[in-house]
């Protein structure tokens, strides 16, 4: 065997889709012909559009053949995202018909098949005429039609097949499936297949997803992967992988800079881990997340938060009056905010966020508040805890502090939460509310601790304008965490 043929084909034909190459292993194999399937509207053209642009980047002649849209429709595309098809050669139907009218003009009436072959013999003049190195066919919606039978269709898409074997031509066949959704004829030919989709949410974005059935003979990542679609064209977030990233690290404790609360997690919080802070409203999770968030930044670690229930305006406010300005290291950029609206985000595109902060801007601590927020930009729970597993496996792999907030139902009492994810953290703190004296007060304890030995006992928290305190040990009372403790003597406190 050549072996310098092999290592033609094996070079690959980048995308220009940003997170694309990346799920693609470098791109897809150099001339071979390929298949884009997707519903209307999913993003095929767009793709197609900055394929070609890729290859205009690269020197690389594109061809346009469109069969659905006419060039104005497609200028409009392009025109939408700020592009410029002037080096891309876009041939469409009508200039099809007209060839074959011309061809035939003494004939009122042509059998499905005769028009097929004119129209497949038309397009094969068009690339030779073109010379492309990357050709885009939109759709295949009317090749099908134009075919009649399933055994004439697969014909005329071999004949297209064989015919860019012969050439250095990498080709994309678009399919909207509005023929037959369950046809696999072009699929079992292609050398590879593409799958855009898009599931309608209840309320917000619909949630689009790219996926990979085959690329024969290359490497890719698997799975479904989020993507979205704006101006100046896709973006897909390649799927989080717990394991494609290990980096060395010190595996020491965090201190929060209050020594009881360092008490009670058995020296502070553990790099390389996630925590959970677990309670009613009200309790103090996130202002405690906050006390974390500016130690690290006081220690020069750039720290990142993701907020979901409240606005960037109320979490500065509410902060600085409690005695914890972020403001200072928001300017220095020690601390990144972004606030989420889980109706306009996708779960790969946050995942994606918190990578790019990671290995980009050198993040050491990422807050998420509240993974109650995130399971509203989820489709499913159990796809939650598969992402979230995912997140935090590759954010303590790359020693990330992280934490997350987990608001429950209710606030005297029995408390429950709507997913329980308490398995998948490494530290759980438990915010509760008690009742004492004829006030409401709070008490926060440590449910466990993977990382280190931790103190049993439950401690008063006090959260105000002076800030946070932790109190000593309530030995004196039985029954904290129902809500109505009962108050010992001094022998059973013994």
């Amino acid at each position: 065997m050549d072996s310098s043929k092999n290592n033609h084909h094996s070079e690959r034909c980048t995308m220009g889709v940003e997170g694309l190459d990346i799920v693609l292993s470098g791109g897809l194999p150099k001339n071979r012909l390929y298949l884009i399937k997707g519903d209307p509207g999913v993003g095929k053209t767009t793709l197609a559009m900055q394929f070609l642009l890729e290859g205009v980047k690269c020197g690389e002649t594109g061809l346009y053949i469109t069969l659905s849209e006419t060039k104005d429709e497609i200028m409009v595309v392009a025109k939408s995202h700020g592009w410029d098809l002037a080096g891309i050669h876009l041939y469409e139907l009508s200039s099809i018909e007209e060839k074959i009218r011309h061809d035939t003009e003494s004939t009122f009436f042509h059998p499905s098949e005769i028009e097929l072959n004119r129209t497949i013999s038309a397009l094969i003049d068009e690339v030779k005429r073109v010379n492309p190195a990357r050709v885009v066919f939109d759709s295949l919606s009317e090749l099908r039609m134009l075919a009649d039978t399933p055994l004439r269709y697969r014909r005329q898409i071999l004949q297209l097949k064989q015919f860019f074997a012969g050439r250095d031509c990498t080709s994309l066949l678009l399919d909207d499936r509005s023929s037959n959704s369950n046809d696999l004829q072009v699929e079992s030919i292609a050398h590879g297949v593409l799958v855009l989709s898009c599931a309608p949410s209840g309320y917000g974005v619909a949630q689009r997803q790219l996926r990979v059935v085959k690329i024969r003979g290359s490497e890719f990542m698997e799975g479904t992967h989020d993507l979205i679609l704006k101006k100046g064209g896709m973006e897909i977030f390649p799927r989080l992988v717990a394991a494609e990233g290990i980096t060395e690290f010190t595996r020491e404790n965090f201190s929060s800079g209050i020594g009881e609360l360092d008490q009670l997690l058995g020296g502070g919080l553990g790099r390389g881990t996630s925590t959970i802070f677990m309670g009613p409203p009200g309790t103090g999770k996130s202002t405690l997340t906050l006390q974390f968030a500016l130690r690290a930044a006081e220690l020069g670690e750039k720290v990142l938060l993701f907020i979901f229930d409240e606005t960037l305006g109320t979490l500065l406010d509410r902060s600085a009056k409690m005695g914890m300005d972020l403001n200072p290291m928001v300017e220095k950029g020690m601390i990144l905010i972004q606030t989420v609206d889980p109706a306009e985000i996708s779960p790969g595109e946050l995942a994606h966020g918190a990578r790019q902060a990671v290995t980009k801007n050198g993040v050491r601590m990422i807050i998420i508040d509240s993974i109650n927020g995130y399971l509203n930009a989820m489709p499913a729970e159990r796809y939650l805890v598969l992402q979230l597993h995912e997140l935090l496996g590759y954010l303590n792999q790359q020693g990330v502090i992280t934490i997350l907030v987990l608001a429950q139902q209710g606030l005297i009492g029995q408390m429950h939460a709507s997913v329980d994810l308490t398995y998948l953290a490494d530290t759980v703190l438990l915010l509760r509310f008690y009742e004492s004296r004829g006030e409401v007060k709070q008490a926060i304890s440590v449910i466990k601790k993977r990382s280190g030995d931790h103190e049993r006992t439950i401690r008063r928290l006090i959260v105000n304008i002076k800030g946070i305190s932790v109190g000593e040990p309530l030995h004196e009372f039985q029954g904290v965490l129902t809500g109505v403790p009962m108050l010992m003597d001094a022998q059973e406190a013994r």
